[in-house]
């Protein structure tokens, strides 16, 4: 059997496939072209259903728990969903028909199950409680989406406020300030130093906005390169966290998923070190990252664990205490459950936050923006009428 897995080197994506129960033969790195590209967009539009693929778990489990079998499970959430996740949820049936199991089935399609998912359907099965496992998988990802819900619901206000501005801006810019002056042109007047300025912005937009459209295409190209080479990745991952309000928002939420993918996972009766390793790779910031690859190196020596996580400084030391007394007292899970609670209230609170501080940031700016083009095209007509008084 043949497969693709995204990983950042050869040692990580062969330790992600025998996590899988998969026997590997060989890795070979695909070529910057088709492959890799087509399998980027097919990540892009399975992200874009995640709701529907929580929903199937969901139903997947409670279909489980009525007594129905597995496969006609599967076979009928196949006829009942539609769109994408259709034929995704058809070939899981017929790879379970086939005789796979189900977790081999979602390993296969990793653009739609993560690690995660799959790790807790595999423990599922082996121990005989896949219908607690499906349960505890949907659980979890109610929770994750929860997060991000109240990370976007912080941004989408100030996002909507900054579009209109800025569509208002370049309205009138192209269409107002244009006929403007040019009517007081032909008066005779001569233009006020800001007026002038808004003008050669004026015309400028006017004439050149292929240029700036080009700029901000070459500017959003960079950026997504910069993000996918590791230094550049590395860069604004640190960045991130030394931003004002955002790090704390982005720290919080990173500590919260983490508990709660570990306390998902060790649940499910994943072995400790395999729980860390996969909420490692489903945390998105590196620094996150390199802190819990250190963790995980301490706890397979054997070495004090409260020492790695303290000096990687992205911890806070509550955090710190109750994972090294939860792992030494045996109660980590319930430790990781009382750890997500917590944050999860703190991420709600450093949305607000957020949200309270780019509310009037946002209408700040454009107020000067716009009220600087209003100024500089009202100003001049104000001289006319003082002098025809």
């Amino acid at each position: 059997m043949a497969g693709t897995v995204a990983a950042d080197t050869a040692g990580q994506a062969r330790q992600m496939l025998r996590e899988r129960g998969l026997t590997v033969t060989g890795i070979a790195q695909t070529a910057a072209g088709g492959s890799s590209i087509v399998l980027f967009w097919r990540g892009l539009l399975a992200r874009r259903c995640r709701q529907e693929v929580s929903q199937f778990i969901g139903e997947l489990a409670t279909l489980l728990g009525a007594g129905i079998p597995l496969l006609s499970a599967l076979q009928t959430l196949a006829g009942q969903h539609s769109g994408r996740l259709a034929p995704v949820i058809q070939a899981l049936a017929d790879d379970v028909a086939s005789g796979v199991p189900l977790a081999e089935a979602m390993g296969r399609r990793v653009e739609w199950f993560d690690d995660t998912a799959v790790s807790i359907v595999r423990v599922g099965e082996n121990t005989g409680s896949l219908e607690q496992a499906l349960e505890r998988l949907a659980e979890f990802r109610a929770k994750a989406h929860r997060l991000r819900g109240r990370i976007a619901t912080a941004l989408i206000y100030p996002a909507i406020v900054g579009t209109i501005g800025l569509a208002v801006a370049v309205f009138l810019m192209t269409h107002v300030v244009p006929d403007l002056i040019a009517a007081l042109n032909e008066a005779g007047r001569p233009l006020p130093a800001v007026t002038r300025v808004v003008k050669a912005a004026s015309d400028f937009l006017v004439g050149w906005w292929w240029l700036l459209v080009v700029a901000a295409g070459a500017l959003a190209a960079g950026a997504v390169l910069l993000a996918r080479s590791r230094a550049g990745a590395a860069l604004l991952d640190r960045l991130a966290l030394a931003l004002p309000l955002v790090g704390e928002l982005v720290r919080k939420e990173t500590t919260s998923r983490i508990a709660v993918v570990m306390a998902a996972l060790l649940r499910s009766g994943l072995q400790f070190v395999d729980a860390v390793g996969i909420a490692r790779r489903t945390v998105g910031n590196g620094v996150f990252r390199g802190a819990l690859e250190e963790y995980e190196r301490a706890v397979t020596a054997g070495r004090d664990v409260a020492g790695p996580l303290k000096s990687s400084g992205v911890f806070s030391p509550m955090v710190v205490q109750m994972l090294a007394v939860g792992q030494q007292a045996g109660r980590l899970e319930e430790m990781l459950d009382r750890l997500a609670a917590s944050y999860d209230a703190e991420v709600a609170v450093a949305a607000q936050r957020l949200t309270a501080a780019l509310e009037p940031l946002v209408i700040v700016l454009l107020a000067v923006v716009v009220g600087a083009i209003a100024f500089a095209a009202i100003l001049p007509i104000l001289e006319v009428s003082n002098v025809m008084q």
